[in-house]
Parts: C-alpha cells; sequence; structure tokens
C-alpha cells in the first residue's frame, strides 16, 4: 500500500475544512482500487476564526486527518514547507482548501505518476471570476520573470501538485529562509508533467490574498530568483555618468563657440529630482538584497507550532 499525504495550508477556511474533506473521499473507490492510504495534514498559519477546532473535530472522526497548527501567521510558504517536512507519504499533493484544487484530478494526476513522471503540476487557462487588473498583472509577472530569470516558472501555475517522495526531499533540501515555492518547483527540476484546468471560483469565504500581498509576492519571486535587478541598476548607473559627461562637453562647447551662457533653473531642477530618483531606486534595489540577505543570515526557524495531532 502507498501512502498519499494530502497536505493542506488553512488560514481562516473554517468554512471548507469539512467540504474539502468531502470532496477528497469522494476518490475512496480510487484509492482503494490503486490501493493507496492517505493521509490529510491540514497546516493551520496561525487562523483566528474556528479553523483549528473544525480539524479536531474531523480528526475525532477519522484518524487519518492530521493537523499543525503555528503560533502565529507565518504565511503560506511556510505552511508549505511544514507540510512537506511533517508528511510521511510516498507521495505528496499540496492543495488550497478553499477548494479552487479540484480534487477530482487526483487519479488522472496519479496517472502521470505510474507513466514514470516524478510530478505532476497543475495551470489555470482561465482566469475567471478574477479581477482584470489582477489577471493582467499577474501575466505580466509570469512574462518578466521567464526573461530574467534561469528558472522557468509557467504561467498560471498553481500550488496543486502532486510529488514522489524525492522531489519532496529535493524542495526540503531548499531550507532557505526567504522562500518563493513556485521558483523551487522550478529550480529542482524533474520531469513535470502539467496539466490545464479552467480556473475554479472558491467554494466559500473569501481569498486571503489582496493585490498588495499578491505585488509584494512578486517582488519576494524576483529577488529570489533573478539578479537582473542588480544589473540593472549598474547599467543605470554607467548610461547617466555618460549622460553627464557629453552634457559637460556639450555646455564647454556651447560657451567657447557661441558665448551662450548656462541657463534654465526649472530644467536643471528637474534633472537633479530625476537623477535623485533613479538613485533611491537603485539604492531601493540593493536594500531588497540586502534585506532578504539579513533575514537569510539570521537563521530563524521558518515556522513555530503551537500544536501537533497525528
Amino acid at each position: 500500500m502507498k501512502l498519499l499525504s494530502v497536505i493542506v495550508p488553512c488560514y481562516n477556511e473554517e468554512e471548507n475544512v469539512r467540504d474539502f474533506y468531502d470532496e477528497l473521499c469522494k476518490n475512496t473507490e480510487f484509492f482503494r482500487e490503486k490501493q493507496i492510504e492517505f493521509e490529510l495534514l491540514y497546516v493551520d498559519d496561525g487562523s483566528k476564526d474556528k479553523t483549528v477546532a473544525e480539524v479536531k473535530k474531523l480528526h475525532g472522526e477519522d484518524e487519518r486527518v492530521r493537523l499543525i497548527s503555528f503560533s502565529r501567521n507565518f504565511g503560506k510558504e511556510a505552511a508549505i514547507y511544514a507540510g512537506l517536512q511533517k508528511c510521511r507519504g510516498d507521495l505528496a499533493v499540496l492543495m488550497d482548501a478553499d477548494l479552487q484544487d479540484p480534487p477530482s484530478l487526483l487519479p488522472e494526476m496519479y496517472g502521470y505518476i505510474e507513466q514514470g513522471y516524478d510530478s505532476v503540476a497543475t495551470r489555470r487557462v482561465t482566469r475567471k471570476g478574477e479581477p482584470v487588473i489582477r489577471s493582467f498583472f499577474a501575466r505580466m509577472f509570469y512574462r518578466i520573470m521567464n526573461k530574467i530569470s534561469r528558472t522557468e516558472i509557467v504561467d498560471g501555475a498553481r500550488d496543486y501538485r502532486l510529488m514522489t517522495r524525492k522531489v519532496v526531499d529535493a524542495i526540503l533540501s531548499m531550507s532557505e529562509y526567504n522562500r518563493f515555492t513556485k521558483g523551487i518547483f522550478g529550480w529542482v527540476g524533474y520531469e513535470t508533467k502539467w496539466l490545464e484546468y479552467e480556473n475554479v471560483e472558491r467554494r466559500k469565504g473569501e481569498t486571503k490574498w489582496s493585490f498588495w500581498k499578491l505585488f509584494m509576492y512578486s517582488i519576494e519571486g524576483i529577488i529570489a530568483f533573478s539578479t537582473v535587478p542588480l544589473t540593472i541598476a549598474s547599467v543605470m548607473g554607467v548610461l547617466f555618468c555618460i549622460l553627464a559627461f557629453i552634457m559637460i562637453i556639450v555646455t564647454i562647447v556651447r560657451k567657447l563657440m557661441f558665448g551662450d551662457p548656462t541657463s534654465g533653473w526649472p530644467s536643471l531642477v528637474c534633472l537633479i529630482m530625476m537623477v535623485s530618483g533613479v538613485q533611491l531606486f537603485c539604492l531601493g534595489i540593493l536594500g531588497q538584497y540586502l534585506s532578504k540577505t539579513y533575514m537569510e543570515v539570521k537563521k530563524r526557524p521558518i515556522y513555530l507550532v503551537k500544536e501537533e495531532i497525528d
């Protein structure tokens, strides 16, 4: 019998805990046919509602349900890492509690594992139900990432992924504090089958990802898997030095040949403000990389467990 670990990060998902369990159990016949046992590992990321209480109720009804509860909110990346670290399965699958990752895809995903793939990943081909502006910036992020990074990140990729134990171990070997799982999946490699499906809206509740949170998450990804912003800062510095040198030559020539006095304080002020803005922008890029290095050097734990139920 193979053991499948179903890892479900949760943050204020009390309405969806039982619904997810019920949907997963609809695959019982498939699990029996393929001789697969499963464990359902809910990772509570410091929820403020009754998520933990709902998981405990399920555990009382089914011992296959497990719980890891954090001491506070550490973020979804920490919850994913904790789930992979604590899971016991020969296979592991990451899924969202809001049922945007349909459990009904598991039989098809497992079929590709049987064909020899190391992991089966999913991507959305539509963004139905998502705000237009958010969809636009999401697509722009994937385009930019794939141009400036050697790590391929597929447009519309979800965290919903079925993995063999060797892939899980490879991901766990990357114990960095500043985590960007989509990039880590691409970096570790292995033979991956991509499964496409249309976007599924949340069953209940509201998304915890605001536009600002997604923007900051994208910055995390760019800094974690590309040094191109540092190159851009360097190139901009060189270009402005060349431009300044040319302007000095032009000013001297105008004065010597035409006696044209240097004038125009408004344009000078605008130029100073523009150059200062570029300098601050470049310092901000450096600051982002330094801040991430600072957090890595501290070697703080990625998460702290408040309660664990096996």
